[in-house]
């Protein structure tokens, strides 16, 4: 989940430790909500041949995002030599690695790990469930997105999922809707300014986005003004009533996704909101690793220019993804997905142990 683009703020120190007997005593019932969750998700995967896997925390390269922000770590070799290691942001390498070995469906429970987060629905250190289907098209994983949305529910005891006043029907039909359709009803044409997707149209979404009252920054990027169009227009008024999936990102938000086949300017990417929350995001994924390479090199350049570092690039993976078969896969935040299932109000309530302040 890309939750480091969202302007994080941060949290507010607890008044009390978490472990003290009165505040840990108000947090069981949605810490063994939790527990009934995680055993419901085991059980879903295991009923369809699903392989739980475990991925190492430790790997060469956090991930090549732009915006997150990894801890780093330095292992020294028996012979007393030092290289530079990160805790992941997400098992997706590993995952991928996986399925290029000849593993056709598996899913994990990772804690993964992201600097510079801490909000009531971020948190530094979480869980992630990723899952991983071969040669299926991706929009199969909203129809699990939605059966894990009602087993969670059913888990907590509930019929519906609820943050802050809103509310969400796990049982009624996920709303498939494109980026395009929701900036649309906001005045924007997104896709107008993507005639050639490797070069969108900054100077034609700005002036979109501020005739929809969107603030836009005379150094802002073309993507940093897309982004603020989702988060200020789009993103709110999404998840409510019953759970949204936003399907096909413009291309230059492709991440790790493969573009549309027969329209270049959007990709195979969705992200799934309930209740204003996002909770899970989705690709038909990237096989081209010629294509890989240039998106991560263009990524890490943009992260040098804005941040003033870069991350390696994982070349192990980029020989696994040119031997993937065709996959679709999918990273939902399982801390979100209990908080909505229980009404917590923030993340802290819905982990055992949350990092100190």
């Amino acid at each position: 989940m890309t939750a480091g683009r969202r302007g994080i703020s941060q949290l507010e120190n607890a008044e009390t430790p978490w472990w003290r007997p009165d505040v840990l005593a108000d947090r069981r019932p949605f810490l063994a909500a939790r527990g009934r969750i995680v055993a419901a998700i085991r059980g879903f995967f295991a009923e369809r041949d699903f392989v739980e896997v475990e991925t190492p925390i430790l790997q060469r390269s956090p991930g090549n995002e732009v915006h997150l922000a990894a801890f780093a770590t330095e292992r020294i070799a028996p012979d007393g030599s030092r290289d530079r290691l990160y805790l992941h942001t997400s098992p997706e390498f590993a995952c991928k690695k996986l399925v290029a070995g000849g593993m056709p469906r598996l899913f994990t429970l990772a804690r993964v790990f992201r600097n510079g987060e801490r909000s009531r629905l971020h948190h530094p250190e979480f869980t992630m469930l990723e899952w991983y289907r071969a040669n299926e098209p991706y929009e199969t994983l909203i129809e699990d997105c939605s059966d894990l949305m009602r087993l969670a529910a059913a888990a907590a005891g509930t019929d519906e999922l609820r943050f802050d006043g809103s509310t969400v029907d796990p049982a009624a039909p996920v709303e498939r809707i494109t980026v395009a359709e929701a900036c649309l009803r906001h005045g924007i044409d997104v896709l107008a300014t993507l005639a050639d997707p490797d070069r969108p149209d900054r100077a034609a979404l700005a002036a979109m986005a501020r005739a929809a009252g969107v603030r836009v920054a005379d150094d802002d990027a073309w993507s940093d003004v897309f982004t603020r169009i989702l988060v200020e227009r789009v993103e709110p008024a999404l998840g409510g009533g019953r759970a949204s999936a936003l399907m096909e990102y413009p291309a230059p938000e492709a991440a790790l996704a493969r573009r549309k086949p027969g329209d270049p300017r959007v990709a195979e990417r969705f992200e799934l909101f309930a209740c204003g929350v996002e909770l899970a995001n989705a690709f038909g994924e990237l096989t081209d690793a010629a294509e890989q390479r240039r998106r991560f090199m263009a990524d890490m350049d943009e992260k040098q220019r804005r941040y003033g570092e870069r991350y390696p690039i994982d070349e192990d993976l980029l020989a696994a993804v040119s031997a993937m078969p065709p996959t679709s896969g999918i990273a939902l935040g399982l801390d979100r997905l209990v908080m909505l299932a229980t009404g917590a109000r923030r993340i802290d309530d819905v982990l055992w142990a949350p990092v100190a302040s």
